[in-house]
């Protein structure tokens, strides 16, 4: 997975140590449809999810991250729940723990395709056929796909 510029040069100073990172999920609707990635690095589907760069907003954070890995032009709608991935060491040692942002999404325009190198395949899943996925990534999808005005915490 690439790590984005300013997450490189923060690790040039402190090395593998544990960084908080804050990160934001997309689950993008289409009609009964939602908008899954195979990621790259694991195999599994997910909704699109990403690292914020400074100083952005999260929903702008998300719609990019959307546009950048799915060709898809979105609409974020509303917070739809807050979470924390504590305590992922990946292979080269690095540490981290992210604030995950979820907002549910909706369709806009644009043909689903890999866009970048961070997943193998793109694919819309009718919402009662969902692909396979962690709990957490369960939850995450059920909040956005919920009719609830508060987000879920």
């Amino acid at each position: 997975m690439p790590i984005p510029d300013h997450v490189a040069e923060l690790r040039e100073l402190v090395g593998p140590m544990e960084l908080w990172l804050p990160g934001v999920t997309a689950v993008v609707r289409r009609g009964d449809d939602v908008l899954f990635v195979r990621r790259a690095d694991t195999g599994e589907w997910t909704p699109v999810t990403g690292i914020l760069d400074p100083g952005e907003e999260a929903a702008v954070g998300a719609v990019r991250e959307v546009l950048e890995e799915t060709c898809v032009v979105a609409r974020a709608d509303r917070l739809a729940s807050t979470s924390v991935v504590a305590g992922v060491t990946y292979e080269n040692g690095d540490r981290a723990s992210y604030l995950d942002l979820c907002f549910a999404c909706t369709y806009v325009s644009g043909e689903a395709a890999v866009g970048d190198d961070e997943s193998s395949d793109v694919a819309w899943f009718p919402r009662d056929a969902l692909p396979p996925m962690s709990d957490h990534m369960r939850a995450r999808v059920d909040a956005a796909l919920a009719d609830e005005v508060a987000a879920r915490f």
